[in-house]
């Protein structure tokens, strides 16, 4: 016995070296149970450091010996780290030990996991609840859209729960935070996002009443896709409107969005042929080198060869 407790304190000494540490958390994993207690000692009383890797693996080696009590003992622990580098690093770890969680897909983790994020937002812990594909999370989801580090595991939390996210999403896209005179960065961010997540798992009518209010939004980026949202649930007095404003838009919207100017415009296009016509007419008026450089009357002429 006291040979193995040699062994496995010299194996958590070991877990502090790049060289050998990934190998030593695997064969702490070997030792079985008795190596819980030195790896929740490593992980709980360890400074938290911008090399993450050795704590990384002392939180694989406690998954890996469904050691789920302490994992959620070091998710709970309220821990203020003042460098930014060292709160990356173990934002890592903490990420990898909730999402490890997942693998007790049970009704008391889902309730412990909903309560931590109450109080923490991560990446895993994002991951860990969208296995669940239940609804009670999709608040929390729906904050991490407003965070340009976590909206990547957000929008593929959305998009595991599919239809039952499109209530959430469509609420989210036409509220703008703190409010519609003021609205930040991020909420615009979080608005853009949900349309985007909506344009890839398909609306209802229902949530395109709701929607339509988008297509008077100020953003290009907004407009357009609610746009694209409505091709087929628009009313006709709305794809008139539609219409006229992409055409206004078509040559001073950003690059990627003029794809989808030019393709509504098209889909609409017994509403848009005649102002189209117009505008190509008005234009063609010019002398010829500016017509070469009127990026507007190029973009009408390649919807026109579209129709």
């Amino acid at each position: 016995m006291m040979e193995k407790e040699n062994l496995i304190l010299r194996l958590i000494s070991e877990l502090d070296s790049l060289m050998t540490g990934e190998s030593a958390a695997a064969r702490l994993v070997d030792c079985g149970p008795v190596a819980i207690e030195p790896l929740r000692q490593f992980l709980m009383e360890g400074r938290p450091r911008k090399i993450f890797q050795p704590r990384f693996w002392a939180v694989r080696a406690l998954a890996r010996l469904e050691a789920k009590a302490v994992l959620l003992e070091y998710l709970f622990r309220g821990n203020d780290i003042p460098d930014p580098e060292d709160r990356f690093g173990e934002e890592a770890v903490l990420s990898a030990a909730a999402r490890s969680l997942a693998a007790w897909p049970d009704e008391e983790m889902f309730q412990s996991l909903l309560t931590l994020s109450e109080q923490r937002m991560l990446n895993g812990l994002i991951d860990a609840l969208a296995e669940y594909r239940r609804s009670e999370p999709l608040p929390y989801f729906e904050r991490a859209l407003e965070d340009d580090f976590y909206r990547p595991a957000a929008e593929s939390a959305f998009q595991k729960l599919g239809k039952a996210s499109l209530v959430t999403l469509t609420l989210s896209a036409v509220t703008p935070r703190p409010g519609s005179f003021s609205e930040s960065p991020s909420s615009l961010k979080r608005r853009r996002s949900a349309v985007k997540l909506l344009e890839e798992i398909g609306i209802d009518p229902e949530h395109w009443q709701t929607l339509r209010t988008l297509i008077h939004e100020p953003d290009p980026e907004l407009m357009v896709k609610a746009s694209t949202l409505g091709v087929r649930m628009a009313s006709k007095e709305d794809r008139i409107f539609i219409s006229h404003r992409l055409i206004s838009l078509i040559s001073s919207a950003p690059w990627h969005l003029q794809k989808d100017i030019e393709n509504i415009l098209v889909a609409f296009k017994n509403e848009s042929a005649d102002e189209i016509d117009g505008e190509i007419a008005r234009r063609m008026e010019q002398p010829e080198e500016i017509r070469k450089r009127d990026q507007r009357l190029q973009a009408l002429l390649r919807v026109k060869r579209k129709f």
